[in-house]
Parts: C-alpha cells; sequence; structure tokens
C-alpha cells in the first residue's frame, strides 16, 4: 500500500537570530504552527513523531491542541544532525560549511539518518498518513535520499519555517516527491527560515 509522509519544519525560533540553538517559539513561529495545523486538518493522519527539541516539541504541541485525536510522539532520529561529510565532489561553494563539525557528528548524523529512513519509510498493508515535525537538514536529507541523489545533494535544499513537504512511498517503486516546501497555507509575512528570500 502507499505511505504518505508529511515533513515539516518546525516553526520560527524565539532568539535564533542570538546564535540560540534551540529554544521556546516566537509569537510569529506559534502562528505557522497554528496555520500548518489548519492546512494539515482535512488529512487522514496516521500518526505525528517530532524531534524532542524545544522548538520542534511546542510546533508539536500547537498541532495537537487543534487536531486532539493525535498522539504526538518524540523520536530522537528527527534531531537535527549532519548528514554527511565533505568529499572531493562538494562543490567548493558549500565546502566552508563543515568547518564546525566534528568527524563524530557527521558518523552520527549518517548513522541517526539511516536509522531514521528504516524507521519511518515504511509502507505496509494499509494506506498511511504519517507527519514528522523535525528541522531542516533532516528534510534535506529525506528529499536527497528519495532522489537517491549523490550524498552531499542535501546541502542547498532549505525548509520555511513550517512549510510541508510531502513524500509518497509504495513498495518496490521509486519514492515521489508529491510537494517540497509548499507554502500555500502562509501569508508572506509567516515565510521565514529560507537562506534565499522568495523572488515573488
Amino acid at each position: 500500500m502507499t505511505q504518505y509522509l508529511y515533513l515539516v519544519r518546525h516553526g520560527e525560533q524565539r532568539d535564533a537570530e542570538h546564535g540560540v540553538v534551540d529554544g521556546p517559539l516566537s509569537p510569529r513561529g506559534r502562528r505557522q504552527a497554528a496555520m500548518l495545523a489548519e492546512r494539515l486538518g482535512g488529512v487522514p493522519l496516521t500518526s505525528v513523531s517530532y524531534a524532542p527539541s524545544t522548538v520542534a516539541t511546542e510546533t508539536a504541541e500547537i498541532v495537537r491542541e487543534r487536531l486532539p485525536s493525535l498522539e504526538p510522539r518524540p523520536s530522537a532520529l528527527l534531531f537535527d544532525c549532519v548528514p554527511s561529510g565533505p568529499t572531493p565532489e562538494v562543490p567548493r561553494a558549500f565546502s566552508g560549511w563543515f568547518a564546525s563539525a566534528t568527524e563524530a557528528e557527521i558518523e552520527a548524523g549518517r548513522a541517526q539518518m539511516a536509522d531514521a529512513f528504516d524507521e519511518f519509510v515504511s509502507p505496509g498493508g494499509a494506506e498511511r498518513h504519517d507527519l514528522l515535525i523535525t528541522h531542516n537538514l533532516v528534510i534535506a536529507e529525506f528529499v536527497r535520499h528519495a532522489f537517491d541523489a549523490p550524498e552531499w545533494r542535501w546541502l542547498g535544499l532549505t525548509q520555511a519555517h513550517c512549510g510541508l513537504t510531502v513524500l509518497k512511498v509504495r513498495s518496490g517503486r521509486p519514492v515521489t516527491l508529491v510537494s517540497h516546501n509548499d507554502l500555500a497555507h502562509l501569508p508572506v509575512e509567516l515565510r521565514t527560515g529560507l537562506v534565499e528570500p522568495l523572488p515573488f
């Protein structure tokens, strides 16, 4: 049968601009999460999993408040991570990205993502609709993996806060990217988190 994976980056963090790695949602981030929940209101969600970071947990709580039939569960496999390390194939423009990542962090991220694919990409006997509330690089690696692109190609894939990416998974077939970073539920003033601003 078919599995739909709904991949969502957490809402905007309050103190991210001050270099704080994790923390509570900003007021704008809370609005993003509420509008995401409204967007998902008609989806027959089978499960909701989220990274146990503060910002992803609060996003999941807002979704649960508006969709009370859901029971979100935390998963350490959805923590932010570095999915792979530098190789000769990495374009020079991205080479500086790895300056602060240790070999141990890179190996841990690679192992984490392998386990995440095993855990969450699982079409079974019935149609599934699974929501994952996680972090930017985790979603980028899911998309890279779906296309079986080169290991480094998660670089350059950026998701907005509470943007919606949907993968369709069927046994014995390549994964289909149904949508990437869909922002239709967010007005322009709530479209945050992108490295490059939208040209429209």
